[in-house]
């Protein structure tokens, strides 16, 4: 009888991905950093280790919302004070924060625990070209054919 593989904490390798965020749609660039991110793309995959690889992303100023998602996408927070709702639109928060548009993006597709959290950690976002993880000699991954 075979038994099933199951990854140790210890034995995972973590490579470390350059992805390019100009002019790919928001969505599919999320699914696949997030499942890149968990270790879904390895046949090692465990679901309770984090068998996951490192991911920066460069221009995510430059990322595309399809369709109307721009005006009509809302993202919504509270203050915790009374009346404190606040909301912005994906293309406002786009102009204003977009690294932080990616993380939401992103990390609403990882799980909602301790191991999520770990593996949200190894994301790495900058809106421009240029990024400060050159010593972790990152491989560029061209995720136009993954899509």
């Amino acid at each position: 009888m075979r038994s099933t593989y199951l990854a140790k904490p210890g034995e995972v390798e973590h490579k470390w991905y350059v992805v390019d965020a100009t002019d790919i749609a928001l969505g599919r660039l999320s699914t696949v950093v997030a499942s890149i991110l968990r270790g879904k793309n390895k046949p090692t995959f465990t679901p309770n280790v984090d068998t996951g690889d490192h991911v920066i992303i460069i221009n995510a100023e430059k990322v595309r919302l399809t369709g109307r998602k721009a005006t009509d996408k809302i993202y919504y927070h509270h203050t915790l004070h009374p009346g404190g709702l606040k909301q912005i639109s994906a293309g406002e928060l786009r102009e204003k924060n977009p690294v932080r548009l990616l993380e939401l993006s992103i990390k609403g597709m990882l799980p909602k625990n301790t191991l999520g959290h770990a593996q949200f950690m190894k994301l790495h976002v900058y809106a421009g070209p240029e990024h400060k993880n050159a010593a972790q000699q990152p491989e560029t991954l061209d995720i136009t054919n993954l899509i």
